[in-house]
């Protein structure tokens, strides 16, 4: 999810008192982390997407819906748009997935071959659920390319959701595992490496372990490097080299509040980020982890410049591109 300042026009120094819109990074970018639907399930369209991705210097893109749905309480009297809108629950909504697809399949073909969508639309915590994942990978398989984003250990977003906990090594998601790994889909998660109130320990990291550890075929990609909302624990970058150099299927994406609060706060980048992300660019891609708001995609991206500067060619077009491409366009190519 986005970093909700982010605003959309800056001022044309060639002409002053005007405004200028952000049309986005320096850098062709591969965005891989990308909603195409909100917390109460609505998109705006999949022409209103590819319009904004060209002017955004985007090229091609990792899209899903979003697995839960916002309720509208009775006791609400404003209609809720994001999770975070009230204290209202929300619960998971298998249809995200038909939206996607649906959207997907009513572009041309040229325009399709540039989005790499993703099934997300099931209960992490029913063992029914990879009956549900293989219905949609064979009802459309000429859309989806993996699974994903699965929103486990989530701060506030687990306490709103009804039902068990879920995480990423809950056992119904077993069989999920084993199925990506024998068909090779990518399989995309947020899970938060510790809770709010652990946020000098990396509590929940064991949970996500455990899962790369039994599932070495498998191909993990764990969402904004498994940070969130109030969670920083200390050494960051050691915990995340460490990972990737233990498990070398694992691809992490810089994505979210990852780069404002770690990466390059204050829009200073870091150099034990610089020094990982040079060591690792085959394991790392970059998403703008926008929640629809599609307008916002070029300076979501944008942002990322001042880090991508300081890189060498190679680790920026690694990360900028070629290790999305790698990671989920190998059905395409």
């Amino acid at each position: 999810m986005p970093n909700e300042l982010i605003s959309t026009w800056t001022r044309d120094p060639s002409k002053p008192g005007s405004l200028t819109p952000l049309k986005g990074s320096n850098y062709s970018i591969f965005d891989a982390h990308l909603h195409v639907v909100n917390f109460i399930q609505e998109t705006p369209g999949g022409k209103s997407l590819i319009e904004a991705m060209d002017r955004a210097n985007v090229g091609k893109a990792v899209i899903f819906g979003l697995p839960v749905s916002k309720m509208w309480s009775e006791f609400d009297r404003d209609q809720p748009n994001y999770y975070l809108a009230n204290d209202s629950r929300c619960y998971y909504y298998a249809y995200t997935d038909v939206i996607v697809a649906e959207m997907v399949r009513s572009l041309p073909k040229e325009q399709r071959k540039r989005l790499f969508p993703l099934v997300c639309g099931f209960n992490p915590c029913d063992r029914y659920g990879v009956r549900d994942v293989k219905y949609l990978l064979e009802q459309y398989s000429d859309v989806f390319v993996g699974i994903g984003e699965l929103l486990l250990r989530h701060d506030d977003l687990t306490a709103l959701t009804y039902g068990e906990t879920a995480r990423s090594n809950h056992k119904a998601l077993w069989p999920v595992y084993e199925y990506a790994g024998e068909h090779d889909l990518p399989v995309l998660m947020h899970q938060n490496i510790t809770s709010v109130s652990k946020s000098d320990y990396p509590v929940y990291l064991y949970e996500f372990e455990e899962v790369v550890r039994d599932f070495p075929r498998t191909r993990f990609i764990l969402a904004h490097c498994g940070i969130s909302r109030r969670l920083n624990v200390p050494f960051y970058h050691q915990m995340i080299e460490r990972l990737l150099d233990q498990y070398p299927l694992l691809v992490v994406d810089y994505s979210w509040i990852i780069y404002d609060v770690v990466i390059c706060p204050n829009g200073k980048p870091q150099a034990d980020w610089i020094h990982l992300t040079e060591n690792f660019s085959d394991r790392i891609c970059l998403g703008s982890d926008l929640v629809t708001k599609f307008e916002k995609i070029g300076p979501e991206l944008q942002r990322y410049d001042a880090f991508l500067d300081e890189l060498s060619q190679k680790a920026r077009e690694n990360i900028c591109w070629k290790t999305a491409e790698r990671t989920y366009a190998r059905k395409n190519t």
